[in-house]
């Protein structure tokens, strides 16, 4: 349960958000994300008030969560063209390119997820949260399957995001993971934040 937090993420901030495991990040990233409505207090996300609609709050998000959440009979194409549709990318081909070759499956593209990899379908998840270009990204655990090379590349492309003007919030239980690249730390203790 989460209680009494305070949380503001400026442009340009990468916020790496750590804790034991049911400390809450995961659901506060839920909340975040407008995927779980908050019971109490306020939450306001890019000036707008959350309660009084998530359309367009969901239109700047790129969330990650634990489950890949791609369709396993669409290939990893349509994946990621049939995402792009829902954020009116009517001309999404050339980015849906590139986040194929950033995600290394170039090969794959034409088969069906569900012959994917743990590793290859977290690589199309994280590509799919980037297809409409958000401006925050809420990842929870997104370096879970990844290799270490691949790894690198998702810390790099959070550290150009957040260069450009964007925002994150990324959980990770390794914390070596974000020290390079995270602009601050907060920690989730029991239900509260904790800074540092």
């Amino acid at each position: 349960m989460l209680a009494g937090l305070d949380l503001v993420v400026e442009p340009g901030e990468l916020v790496a958000l750590y804790g034991a495991n049911g400390a809450g990040k995961s659901t506060l990233l839920r909340v975040l994300g407008t995927l779980l409505r908050p019971t109490g207090g306020e939450l306001r996300l890019f000036g707008c008030d959350v309660r009084r609609g998530t359309i367009a709050a969901r239109q700047r998000l790129g969330w990650v969560g634990h489950d890949t959440a791609c369709y396993p009979d669409l290939t990893g194409r349509e994946n990621l063209e049939f995402h792009a549709s829902l954020h009116g990318l009517a001309r999404a081909g050339a980015r849906v390119d590139a986040l194929l070759a950033w995600a290394g499956l170039e090969g794959a593209a034409r088969t069906p997820v569900r012959s994917y990899s743990r590793g290859m379908a977290q690589r199309l998840t994280l590509a799919r949260a980037l297809v409409h270009e958000p401006a925050l990204l809420l990842f929870d655990e997104p370096f879970s399957g990844l290799d270490t090379e691949f790894a690198a590349r998702l810390a790099a492309l959070l550290a150009e995001h957040c260069e450009r003007g964007g925002a994150a919030i990324v959980s990770a239980h390794d914390e070596s993971r974000l020290a390079a690249i995270a602009s601050r730390t907060v920690t989730l203790v029991a239900g509260r934040l904790r800074e540092g």
